[in-house]
């Protein structure tokens, strides 16, 4: 019985993942482009966070790496001397994320797969729009 109970169990578990499409993967992540302007939170930004940033042991609920979480707009935007919005140049997210800063400790760090640059200018231009929750 124990063994019946497992084997539905793992078939439930697989069906269940299997379906959800939720999660997207760093390779198809960097192959979107976020557009020049009109730069949505929801649907460009936090994707890369989630990829990117609010991993576990980082930037997610749990651990704060930095005291950051990155998982919600709330979180991304609660100090606004990480998101300082019309002003990426006064945002230490850019600081920490743009390879013109040369931050000491750039995110993320090595061994991590680096934003790409299109991923870094939208970060930029949605911060320069008003880093709105949209």
């Amino acid at each position: 019985m124990k063994f019946l109970l497992a084997g539905l169990s793992t078939i439930f578990l697989i069906l269940i993942y299997s379906g959800c499409k939720d999660t997207i993967s760093g390779e198809e992540l960097d192959k979107r482009i976020i557009p020049d302007k009109n730069v949505s939170f929801t649907q460009h930004i936090q994707p890369v966070f989630e990829v990117k940033c609010a991993t576990s042991g980082c930037h997610e609920d749990a651990t704060r790496a930095g005291g950051l979480s990155l998982t919600s707009y709330i979180n991304t935007t609660a100090d606004p001397s990480i998101v300082f919005p019309f002003e990426p140049n006064s945002s230490r997210l850019v600081w920490a994320i743009d390879p013109q800063f040369a931050s000491p400790t750039p995110m993320p760090p090595i061994p991590y797969p680096p934003l790409t640059e299109n991923q870094v200018k939208g970060i930029r231009t949605w911060i320069a729009e008003g880093a709105k929750n949209n």
